[in-house]
């Protein structure tokens, strides 16, 4: 596998991958990701993402 990725075989998307996609959209990352993949976000990003999500889902 190259260093980008491209080799991973595309899995679906589970319902917590798509709220994290739809996360990271409202929070004006998903150029960054669609860019350079997660690898790309910063601790901080990540951890705002993931912090969103676990609020979403206590819901």
């Amino acid at each position: 596998m190259g260093k980008n990725g491209k080799n991973k075989k595309e899995k679906p998307l589970t319902p917590d991958d798509i709220l994290k996609l739809e996360i990271a959209e409202e929070l004006g990352l998903a150029d960054k990701i669609k860019e350079g993949g997660w690898k790309a976000l910063t601790s901080r990003e990540s951890g705002r993402i993931g912090g969103i999500m676990a609020k979403r889902k206590k819901k």
